[in-house]
């Protein structure tokens, strides 16, 4: 199907038009690229190209005028309002930049569409008067300010104008606006200069009279391209501009129409794909051109039209590798680019200015991936050795004194990233380019071919550069929040564009970069309300009955230009495959959009609807296996002979995948900050002061007068273990502060205990603390023997009875040291992990030395330290009441017996480490 240039083309060939005269006017610079192509075609003999405009350039041409840049005309626009609002009301640039912004807007539309501006604002004060009459008698000052801005707004709007057009500037509207003005000294110096406006739809009032203009004084002709279908239907939102442009225009009463058409009702293939989440739209565009690739051996005639341009990244990512040409019309937001994410990083950084920071902020800049290259200094990555120390030193807030010590050999490096701005945005845009001058150094030096990276830093350095100037010239920008704000406005607006043959293989793009374009197959995203169409938003000072009044745009006309524009994507093309998002939120728009909805309604189609979800496969939950090799078996040998702890085969009962991690390969737990006490650090510090409480007692008898002076003495090793084993955390606040004192009140509610136990007289002789035990025991099937090890917290005699203690800082209760079935003590960790625990250094004890006594062992629980100490017993049943707490030859006997047999399946060569589900 020829597409429209094509046909509007040969209209022109008919008429025998001389096309190296004409002026092309067209909706957009793309649409060009695509004329001049067409026209190489068409043409059968050599010709001057003619001369090929977009409409803003055309109007600009008109007026006389630069555009100004958003940026640079917030900073112009508060020069204005600094002059014209007394001092003591004047809002600093920050406050400022947040209204001036919709209010630019409002600007812009009220020239745009040619509004007598004293009228509207004079309207505008009158309702803010209306809206506060009630209060004129008790007006307060904040009120009667208020008010008065309302009545300066003309003037900032009159003051504006005439200082940008003084400088040979102007924003859209004000240049749409002078282009009206200079129409007819145009139409004058060129009477015979003839224009061609093609593929036009929603005109504002200025381009509305520059056309009909040309069109009354027979120097143009233009082309709509409408169908039928839409233009005969009042109430088809497609139809809704150009059907008002023929009532209207008196030129197009006159003459012909040029053109309405039957594009739209011939045969097509439409589907209606709704797919859960915006990644799950982006595969499946990834899906369905791989498929079309395959049908058709090319693309040159498919768009993939992207309604949420957000989609863009995930799309590129989601492209088959058998595309081999491509063409992106839209540029690549900065605001996505890596490099962005470590100047929002330190912009957050010195919005205050701090002395120290936050050790998660200090570890994300350096570890990014363009800061890290400056932390590399002949061969050693001083990166990670910053970051260590922060982590093992449970550095929560470092200075920059510390950093510096750390690493003296990049002081340069680290005050470029943390030496405070001094809230001088001068100081933060030097350092900002001197990291991207640093960088790009890096990468030069080191012959880094990442050309993409580079391209990054040019465009950032020209972001830094532009903002540098604005700050030089206008000095408005007074601290580091304010740049921030003009940083992130500038970053809003520039791309990255992408380089590419405009005219072969696949074109993605955006809605509006799809005007006057006409292809075969067309993909559509996020067709979903609240993203075509966009909806209803109200980010303007005139309310929607004043917009209504003095027809200024709503939200209906927005919806309507998106409606022509995705009718029009669909009237030439052939296969149309419009996809939307099945679990809409607030942030990815709402439900299906009303355009699907008309397209069932109409029934012009027959439509085939889909709904895909992703195929998820289903992954059989295997349980890992470790093979024992000759090598694994090597290294259990060496453990055997290093001594294996109560905790190690614990491990291995719990999971023997987690033993193997940590004992054969050696793989530690990653150190991370602890900000709050852990509570494993919480138990050694318990355990380490009242090992340095009773060490002095040992071998003898525990007295009050000793316990009472170990009380005088808790908070002093509580405070000193903490230092010790907690480094440079802080424990004088929060809930640090709180962990402090339960500590304190753990080794004080025990010693309290302990007094009372001696004040009823019981007699308490304290053998050992922290007591080293390591035995070697010898297994018939094993050539080697093994050792077993540990520590014991406490061993003393009470009342005659010889008692084994295991401090436990956790909650454990009585169930959890009796054993019914000796068979499962060495499979159940759940329930006897505690019994193993405290019956092996029983076991250790013994075969250093045969107990000649009576002997207990057991846990003290300072979580529930009201049951005392928790004496190991076996149990005939799990319901009997009586049980054997003593530790006898029996005893010994039976778990010696589950002992052997665990550790004969750790060395076990044909048991595999296998993993066990952990509940």
């Amino acid at each position: 199907m020829p597409s429209f240039i094509n046909d509007v083309l040969k209209d022109l060939e008919t008429q025998k038009v001389d096309l190296s005269k004409l002026t092309f006017v067209l909706p957009s610079k793309r649409a060009g690229v695509f004329l001049r192509h067409e026209i190489a075609s068409n043409v059968s003999k050599t010709i001057f190209a003619p001369t090929l405009i977009s409409i803003e350039e055309f109007v600009e041409e008109l007026s006389q005028l630069q555009k100004i840049n958003n940026t640079e005309l917030l900073f112009e626009f508060y020069n204005v309002y600094k002059t014209q609002t007394p001092k003591e009301h004047v809002e600093n640039f920050e406050d400022f930049s947040k209204w001036a912004q919709i209010l630019l807007q409002d600007f812009n539309e009220i020239d745009r569409y040619l509004i007598e501006p004293k009228l509207i604002f004079d309207y505008l004060s009158a309702i803010q008067d209306i809206n506060h009459w009630s209060l004129e008698k008790n007006q307060t000052p904040l009120i009667k300010n208020y008010l008065v801005f309302w009545r300066r707004l003309f003037t900032y709007y009159s003051i504006l104008q005439d200082e940008l057009i003084q400088k040979g500037k102007g924003y859209q509207g004000l240049i749409y606006k002078e282009a009206v003005e200079n129409l007819e000294s145009y139409i004058q110096l060129n009477p015979n200069k003839q224009h061609v406006f093609l593929g036009f739809n929603a005109l504002n009032n200025s381009e509305s009279v520059i056309i009909q203009e040309l069109l009354q004084m027979g120097l143009a002709s233009i082309y709509w391209d409408i169908d039928k279908t839409f233009l005969s239907n009042v109430n088809h939102d497609a139809g809704y501009f150009i059907r008002r442009h023929k009532k209207e225009w008196s030129h197009l009463k006159n003459k012909l129409f040029q053109w309405s058409h039957n594009l739209y009702t011939a045969n097509k293939n439409i589907s209606i794909i709704g797919i859960p989440k915006n990644i799950g739209q982006a595969k499946y565009v990834g899906e369905l051109l791989s498929k079309l690739k395959l049908e058709k051996g090319h693309l040159n005639s498919t768009a993939v039209v992207l309604g949420d341009e957000t989609l863009l990244t995930p799309v590129l990512n989601s492209l088959p590798e058998n595309i081999d040409a491509l063409n992106i019309t839209m540029g690549f937001p900065l605001k996505s680019i890596p490099l962005a994410s470590l100047f929002d990083q330190l912009f957050l950084f010195h919005k205050e200015s701090k002395t120290s920071f936050y050790y998660k902020d200090i570890i994300a800049v350096i570890s990014h991936p363009y800061i890290r290259l400056l932390f590399i200094d002949n061969h050693q990555d001083f990166g990670e050795i910053i970051i260590d120390t922060i982590q093992k030193n449970n550095l929560v807030f470092i200075n920059l004194e510390n950093l510096v010590n750390l690493a003296p050999q990049l002081e340069t490096v680290l005050n470029l990233l943390f030496k405070s701005w001094l809230n001088s945005p001068k100081i933060a845009l030097q350092n900002c380019l001197t990291i991207i001058l640093e960088i790009k150094t890096f990468l030069i030096i080191n012959k880094n071919d990442n050309l993409l990276a580079l391209e990054y830093l040019y465009r950032f350095n020209e972001v830094f550069n532009i903002l540098n100037a604005l700050n030089s010239k206008y000095k408005y920008i007074a601290s580091i929040s304010a740049l921030y704000g003009v940083y992130n406005e500038l970053l809003a607006v520039e791309t990255l564009d992408f380089k590419g043959e405009p005219l072969k293989g696949l074109q993605i793009m955006g809605m509006l970069e799809s005007r006057v374009l006409d292809f075969e197959t067309v993909i559509i995203t996020s067709v979903n309300e609240g993203v075509l169409p966009s909806g209803k938003s109200n980010n303007s000072f005139i309310p929607y009955d004043v917009k209504l009044e003095n027809k200024l745009p709503t939200f209906k006309e927005k919806d309507a230009v998106y409606t022509y524009h995705f009718y029009r994507l669909i009237q030439r093309a052939k296969n149309v495959y419009i996809i939307y998002n099945t679990e809409p939120d607030v942030i990815n728009g709402g439900e299906k959009s009303r355009f699907i909805t008309q397209l069932e309604i109409e029934n012009t189609h027959n439509l085939k609807h889909k709904i895909i979800t992703p195929v998820t496969p289903k992954i059989p939950q295997e349980l890992k296996s470790i093979p024992k090799t000759n090598h694994v078996i090597t290294d259990l040998k060496a453990l055997s002979n290093k001594g294996i702890s109560p905790s190690s085969l614990t491990s291995y009962i719990r999971n023997p995948l987690d033993f193997y991690y940590q004992k054969v390969l050696g793989i530690k737990e990653i150190d991370d900050v602890e900000e709050t006490v852990a509570a494993n650090t919480l138990g050694t510090v318990v355990h380490n002061a009242l090992e340095d409480l009773y060490k002095p007692i040992e071998g003898a008898m525990l007295s009050i007068d000793f316990v009472k002076k170990m009380k005088a003495k808790v908070e002093a090793r509580i405070l000193y273990h903490f230092k010790t084993i907690y480094k440079e955390g802080d424990i004088t606040k929060g809930k640090n502060l709180i962990i402090f004192e339960i500590a304190k009140r753990y080794v004080n509610n025990f010693l309290k205990q302990e007094l009372e136990s001696l004040e009823q007289g019981n007699t308490v002789k304290i053998i050992e603390v922290e007591a080293d035990l390591a035995v070697k025991i010898n297994i018939d099937t094993l050539d080697f023997p093994v050792i077993l090890k540990g520590k014991v917290d406490r061993i003393d005699e009470y009342n005659g009875t010889l008692r084994i203690i295991d401090y436990k800082t956790g909650k454990v209760e009585q169930r959890q040291v009796e054993v019914v079935d000796w068979e499962t003590i060495c499979t159940d960790y759940k329930k006897y992990s505690k019994s193993f625990q405290v019956l092996m250094y029983a076991y250790m004890m013994n075969a250093q030395k045969t107990f000649k006594q009576d002997v207990e062992a057991g846990i003290i629980s300072f979580k529930n330290l009201s049951e005392g100490f928790l004496k190991f017993g076996k149990k005939e049943t799990t319901n009997s009441r009586n049980k054997n707490t003593i530790i006898d030859v029996e005893t010994l006997h039976n778990f010696e017996t589950e002992l052997k047999k665990l550790i004969l399946e750790i060395y076990d060569p044909n048991i595999a480490f296998i993993e066990k589900e952990v509940d």
